[in-house]
């Protein structure tokens, strides 16, 4: 489904092409001083759809550029979205797509990465099903060119240790979290290729050229992914503010996408999404009946028993950390989640709470907590509610993320 609606920027005048089109969104106006195009959504559509604005200097035989996305807004609203470029003789015109009729801001949602460092913009496009996500989701396109997101429901859940993890283990940190939204996880821990694209380096130790593209990116700090790429943290920070520095990874995704909730997840978010679901050790449902090599998690992750040996060479991905995606997903399909790199994720690191609804950890700190397992870890240190943590300004070739979206329909 797909309608659209466009203006001569220099005139702010609007046509609509076609009178099928007239129930499609239009732009209403066009601010030249600040770069940004005013449209309004067809009173019509009971979807909450994703709109592309694009631009041309050309109506006939147009090539559009994209500048923009906007998400997950429905009948009759006002949305004004910042655009790239401008000029008298430069077009606008905005397009609502769908892949479904009942379209609200679809399961998986892509990033386009693909111009790198320099583009103006990263066209997002959001699936309603892993079946409408072209190649479907272990596709290479999305470990290089494309970033891969799925859309975590909303629910409750017990977080924390227990004592049939592994043996030896004991309850610890037991209690109740509800998180209220749905939000977007990254399928992938983000590779070297995707922060290459983006950041325009090549951060991590095991970067040979033959096989770094499709490997986790590591090396990089909490300060770099989101706060300032010098090592030094904007004040005041999480979670005080969700605001992150305009040179950070997350800064420079959020302005090329258009999409603010872009960001790292809260602890509470990544053992939820880890999880999915279940309640054992591993989120294939199994506990450990070893602590260091075990048969359950060489099945969903790389470790220290399964090529992760801080001895062996790494020059290609049998040893060191794995090409992202080679092991089992959980069962709303994350990969890498017991293995690989440890993610950073938004929290101080601090005692937990009782029951809690949408927790963001502690007020303060000094150090931010990090999750999931390692190519280098014993196997209880794998587990979904093991939790480490360390100075945001550290750097190591253990230490990595994924991507973490607030859907624009749940502010």
């Amino acid at each position: 489904m797909t309608r659209t609606g466009w203006r001569l920027a220099a005139t702010v005048t609007l046509a609509v092409a076609g009178a099928a089109k007239a129930a499609g969104p239009a732009i209403t106006s066009f601010i030249p001083s600040e770069k940004r195009v005013v449209f309004k959504t067809s009173e019509a559509t009971t979807a909450r759809h994703t709109f592309r604005i694009e631009a041309s200097t050309s109506l006939v035989a147009a090539a559009w550029t994209v500048q923009a996305t906007a998400c997950g807004f429905g009948a009759a609203a006002s949305v004004t979205s910042p655009v790239t470029a401008g000029g008298p003789a430069t077009f606008y015109r905005v397009v609502a797509t769908s892949n479904a009729t009942a379209f609200v801001d679809g399961a998986y949602l892509s990033i386009d990465l693909s111009g790198g460092k320099d583009a103006n913009s990263y066209p997002v496009t959001h699936y309603f099903s892993l079946a409408d996500v072209p190649g479907g989701a272990n596709s290479d396109i999305y470990k290089t060119s494309l970033l891969l997101m799925r859309r975590i429901p909303k629910g409750t859940f017990t977080m924390g240790t227990r004592s049939t993890d592994y043996p030896g283990a004991f309850d610890a940190g037991l209690h109740q979290v509800t998180l209220t939204k749905d939000f977007y996880l990254g399928v992938f821990e983000v590779t070297q290729r995707q922060w290459e694209l983006v950041m325009g380096s090549r951060p991590s130790y095991f970067n040979n050229a033959a096989y770094y593209a499709t490997r986790p990116v590591e090396q990089v700090s909490y300060f770099m992914i989101r706060e300032h790429t010098n090592n030094s943290a904007i004040s005041p920070n999480w979670p005080e503010t969700t605001a992150v520095h305009a040179d950070s990874f997350m800064g420079r995704l959020r302005s090329k996408t258009g999409l603010p909730g872009l960001d790292l997840p809260t602890e509470s978010q990544w053992e939820y999404a880890c999880r999915a679901g279940t309640t054992a050790a591993l989120n294939s449902g199994n506990n450990l009946t070893n602590t260091a090599g075990d048969a359950f998690m060489a099945e969903v992750g790389r470790y220290a028993f399964n090529g992760g040996s801080e001895s062996s060479p790494a020059s290609t991905t049998a040893f060191g950390s794995a090409a992202a995606g080679t092991y089992l997903p959980n069962a709303w399909g994350l990969y890498d989640m017991h293995g690989n790199v440890k993610e950073w994720c938004l929290d101080w690191y601090g005692s937990y709470p009782g029951a809690v609804s949408d927790p963001k950890g502690a007020s303060s700190g000094s150090t931010r907590v990090c999750r999931g397992g390692r190519w280098v870890f014993h196997a209880y240190i794998c587990t979904s509610s093991y939790r480490l943590y360390f100075d945001p300004g550290s750097i190591s070739r253990y230490f990595g993320f994924r991507v973490y979206c607030s859907p624009a329909d749940q502010p």
